[in-house]
């Protein structure tokens, strides 16, 4: 029941708000503006529409600052959410998006229910860029079409939907939309200049907005959006849709889970509002994209750049990201009609900086001149993130990364023969003490067997295989230890194992490396007894 108590909204959420509501509802305000925008833009680009995406930021960002597990997370559509999303609906239509959402949301609340939430930390740091910079062009690319006045083809890969959008543009249609995204793109960069306090992304959209309406440019544009919220309705369950939607749903709630963990732990290194809770951070977006889904939104994640900006206006308490939810819904009942006129392309024009926004070239550099393996782990994510598929890009990096990772700790293992101490005695050739250094694995039993006989030894009775210097041995490594004495066992050779951790006893007892030993004397704890019993085996050895 404490744990579970954990998970749930309490108290001390609020601890601060006495002294800091000023601050987090001017937070909340602010963090709104930004979101408008994007959350119209990345519904657009998701395929789900524009009212979707307006939606999801006010019931999944609402639920999501209750029930959450950072004081200052964001959530909402995100790019990386709309680029997963898109080829499903491309696939299996609008109509399965509320269920495929609320599928994601039970698993990803599950998970947090279950402690996953710290599994993020697994996710290695060259993965994740990689990751975001592949997110980042494919948002841009997405983009491309809308910026050329050319519609998509459904079910079409982004890179050559934006090829064929350039090369097939109709130029009298592009230079009005390439003209807007221009505009967009140019004040997004000069406002911030002029003045930190500009909110250039809703700024930019406004003005673009008004010289489109009072220039007669003929554009498309976002069109009717609700002027309330729809009732929220539990999605239709059918067997057969479930089963082929399943595997989607598991690719779009890893991302929720990895995406919303990730933005959690850069806002506790930027506030000073104390730790996130992982798990419960899990169960608050499983349950925001449930609720999302019911009332037709899309799948939510924690949003790194709302955060951000959040974070930075002074935000303290969960008070600023409902703030920023209540303010967005009274868009949806007093401003839908403003909205509606807003071009495509001045969204368009909005993620394509946001995109460039997202990368970090001095990132990207620390990552080319680290060492190649984590160079290459980072670009082959990134091409596999634009070529292929998101979900995919993280898998194949983590196990390029796992397998680099495994190759350097196997690389720092070794095997040593020593020379017995001082002094001397008669056949003290025949016997060989190796050292297991770093960790123990299947890699490594052949460097044990090279170490064994070589041509400066080779008769060899006894070996003492010291452990004490051992750091990490697995279920493999101690099959292999067993293999190596059963085998030297028969032919003859007496193995002699000193100094086990006692971290490393059951499973030595467990895979069963003791019983291939021919004496349980065999088993020593200091040098010097091992080697006082090699030689007494040595001794009784006919000359």
């Amino acid at each position: 029941m404490g744990g579970i108590a954990r998970l749930l909204p309490n108290r001390r959420d609020y601890t601060e708000l006495r002294s800091s509501w000023r601050r987090d509802v001017l937070a909340g305000v602010t963090v709104a503006v930004v979101a408008l925008p994007l959350a119209l833009a990345f519904g657009l680009s998701s395929g789900v529409g524009a009212a979707a995406g307006l939606i999801t930021a006010v019931v999944a960002g609402l639920v999501a600052a209750v029930f959450g597990g950072s004081h200052v997370q964001v959530s909402g559509p995100t790019g990386a959410m709309a680029v997963v999303l898109a080829p499903v609906v491309v696939q299996f239509g609008l109509a399965s998006v509320a269920l495929v959402t609320v599928l994601a949301g039970l698993l990803v609340f599950a998970a947090g229910l279950t402690g996953l939430g710290r599994a993020v930390t697994f996710i290695p740091w060259p993965v994740i860029e990689g990751f975001t910079l592949g997110i980042a062009a494919i948002i841009f690319l997405q983009q491309v079409p809308a910026a050329f006045a050319h519609g998509a083809l459904a079910g079409t890969r982004t890179l050559p939907a934006a090829w064929t959008a350039v090369t097939n543009a109709d130029w009298a249609s592009a230079a009005k939309t390439l003209g807007v995204v221009t505009l967009v793109a140019v004040l997004m960069v000069i406002l911030p200049r002029l003045h930190r306090g500009i909110p250039e992304s809703l700024t930019a959209v406004i003005v673009a907005t008004m010289a489109v309406a009072a220039l007669g440019i003929s554009v498309a544009t976002i069109g009717e959006l609700p002027s309330h919220l729809p009732a929220p309705v539990l999605p239709h369950v059918d067997t057969g849709a479930m089963r082929t939607l399943v595997g989607a749903a598991m690719a779009i709630a890893a991302l929720a889970a990895i995406e919303s963990l990730l933005s959690a732990r850069v806002a506790a290194t930027m506030a000073s509002t104390g730790p996130y809770d992982p798990d419960r951070e899990l169960v608050g977006q499983g349950l925001a994209s449930i609720a999302s889904g019911a009332f037709g939104g899309m799948p939510a994640t924690g949003a790194i750049a709302r955060t951000a900006v959040n974070v930075r206006s002074g935000a303290r308490t969960r008070v600023s990201a409902i703030v920023h939810s209540l303010v967005l819904l009274s868009v949806v009942y007093l401003a839908t009609g403003p909205v509606s006129a807003i071009p495509l392309s001045a969204l368009a024009g909005v993620l394509m900086v946001t995109s460039f926004r997202m990368i970090s070239a001095g990132t990207v550099r620390k990552i080319l001149r680290s060492t190649r393996s984590d160079a290459l782990t980072f670009i082959l994510t990134a091409v596999i993130t634009v070529c292929f598929d998101l979900v995919e890009a993280v898998e194949i990096g983590i196990v390029v990364a796992a397998f680099f990772a495994l190759r350097a700790v196997a690389r720092r293992s070794s095997v040593v023969r020593e020379d017995l101490p001082d002094p001397y005695r008669p056949g003290d050739e025949q016997i060989a003490l190796l050292r297991l250094d770093g960790a123990m694995f299947f890699g490594v039993a052949e460097r044990i067997s090279n170490a064994i006989v070589d041509a400066d030894h080779p008769h060899t009775s006894v070996v003492i295989i010291r452990m004490s210097q051992l750091g990490m041995l697995d279920a493999t490594g101690a099959h292999t230890l067993a293999q190596i004495s059963t085998e030297l066992e028969a032919r003859g050779i007496t193995v002699i194992i000193k100094g086990v951790q006692g971290e490393h006893m059951d499973l030595l007892t467990n895979v069963g490396v003791f019983e291939t030993l021919r004496h349980e004397n065999h088993l020593l704890d200091t040098l010097d007894e091992a080697i006082c019993h090699a030689r007494t085996h040595v001794a009784r050895q006919p000359h």
